[in-house]
């Protein structure tokens, strides 16, 4: 069973100013397919083309074998992700989030500044992530397609900094777009509901 592209949640141009039409054209109709497609063409034949997305993921991690295996099947991942994380309007975390929010970090002002602070200083290409770690919130960055499915974390929101995010868009601002993200496009319900799958 092939992998497919999945569809955006929203139409194209439903983050704009934020996010424009054009660059999720780019990034979800050629980066996210591209990472797809090479997937497909790279599990043809193999006994990994029979698990799911997480499973690849996790068997592939660290074989410098299936090095291109990972690569993409955690950046299909990252991306459909990533998508999700994201609504028109953004405003203030509530139920779980906002409780943890404020137990592990002291306050929404301090969680987004240690956000933007791992988006930003992310050296290259990468993710900045919310995560659950043993029952407590995290902000961790990765690079280039890992995330924190191989460090047995539970990924509750990210923030996309390679370039082909925000380059169209913000050009070498990458701070303008990782605040216009935590201001204006966070989608808290995404992490109530990761939170809730959790078990958090």
């Amino acid at each position: 069973m092939a992998f497919e592209l999945p569809p955006l949640p929203y139409p194209k141009e439903a983050l704009e100013p934020h996010i424009s039409a054009r660059t999720l054209e780019f990034h979800h109709g050629k980066h996210h397919q591209a990472y797809v497609t090479n997937l497909n063409n790279l599990l043809k034949d193999s006994d990994l083309a029979k698990k799911t997305l997480e499973e690849v993921i996790r068997l592939a991690w660290g074989d410098a074998s299936k090095a291109g295996v990972f690569n993409n099947s955690a950046q299909v991942w990252n991306h459909t992700f990533f998508w999700n994380c994201m609504k028109k309007g953004g405003g203030q975390p509530s139920g779980k989030a906002a409780d943890l929010i404020k137990a592990d970090f002291g306050s929404l002002d301090a969680f987004k500044n240690e956000l933007k602070n791992a988006a930003v200083t992310q050296f290259g290409s990468g993710w900045a992530w919310l995560v659950l770690d043993k029952g407590k919130l995290k902000v961790t960055k990765t690079p280039n397609a890992e995330n924190p499915l191989v460090h047995g974390q539970t990924p509750l929101l990210t923030v996309d900094v390679w370039e082909h995010a925000y380059y169209l868009d913000y050009q070498n601002r990458r701070p303008d777009f990782v605040q216009a993200f935590m201001d204006s496009l966070l989608n808290w319900d995404f992490v109530n509901q990761n939170l809730q799958k959790a078990g958090g």
